[in-house]
């Protein structure tokens, strides 16, 4: 199938996006790389009456330290943040995240705000934003605001944007070397979207705990509990019991089979936060 017909538009500021978004009503779509968007369009799973091309826009293709934030232009490829390619993200996690991101053609155009504004449930960087306590910067002609990414994605393919905005920039907070991290995720073969996923942050205090699942119904879901005995106990807290428990409580209802991928996914994403395995 090709496309429903629609108006295009392409902008190279950020100002001259804004100025279309609020002009184009209820049924305009923002396009940055096309990765996900595209299929849609062809397959009229999609059918925007407007169509704004925001990948010429320089002003959100940055990455940036400014004090103890690091922000990242939303139209940052992934592949741009595979390959460093701003000091700021030179030796961040994010880099190793970003390569496990489907196959290099696709992160070579798809970005790091399209896929936020998506928000597939099994997506690399929704999961990886709520783990590193991600915020992103929304802009509109009236306003700007920061929204943390807990209260960005309310479930699948769904999010707080507006019609009238534009995801300009996430930001997180710095990274400091003595910080642990772990991700991993299970896919039938290389570059399709993850079954079962978890990311997993360190911080210096337990209360900075964070371990998370993705690939589920909606939102990722926060093991709060089992992040904080392993906070508190190490890699040695993560019993196969108290795994267990932690998905129960998180992912009640899912089969078996289910919560044994996840179960295989938390330990080995934990074991890399611990040093004991390989982040791929």
């Amino acid at each position: 199938m090709k496309a429903a017909a629609f108006a295009y538009r392409r902008v190279n500021s950020l100002h001259s996006g804004l100025v279309q978004v609020a002009s184009a009503g209820d049924t305009v779509k923002i396009m940055a790389g096309s990765q996900s968007l595209g299929p849609m369009l062809n397959l009229r799973l999609a059918r925007p009456g407007t169509l704004i091309d925001i990948s010429g826009m320089e002003e959100l293709r940055v990455a940036a330290l400014e004090g103890d934030t690091l922000r990242l232009g939303s139209g940052l490829t992934h592949a741009e943040i595979e390959d460093g390619e701003f000091e700021a993200i030179a030796n961040h996690p994010w880099r190793r995240i970003a390569a496990q991101i489907a196959y290099r053609g696709i992160r070579n155009r798809g970005t790091l705000g399209g896929s936020l504004a998506h928000a597939d449930p099994a997506a690399d960087w929704v999961l990886a934003a709520w783990a590193f306590g991600a915020q992103v910067e929304i802009a509109s002609r009236q306003a700007t605001r920061r929204v943390a990414i807990q209260d960005f994605m309310t479930g699948a393919y769904a999010t707080v944007l507006k019609s009238d905005e534009i995801l300009v920039a996430v930001l997180l907070p710095r990274f400091d070397a003595g910080v642990r991290w772990g991700y991993y995720k299970f896919c039938r073969k290389p570059g399709e979207f993850a079954l079962a996923s978890c990311a997993a942050v360190f911080g210096p205090a337990p209360s900075s705990a964070r371990v998370v699942i993705g690939a589920q119904d909606g939102t990722p879901r926060n093991l709060e509990a089992l992040a904080g005995q392993v906070a508190r106990g190490g890699i040695a807290a993560a019993t196969p019991a108290a795994i267990d428990e932690a998905l129960g409580e998180a992912m009640p209802g899912k089969d078996a089979i289910d919560r044994k991928f996840f179960a295989s996914v938390v330990r080995r994403c934990l074991e890399q936060a611990h040093g004991l395995r390989e982040v791929a």
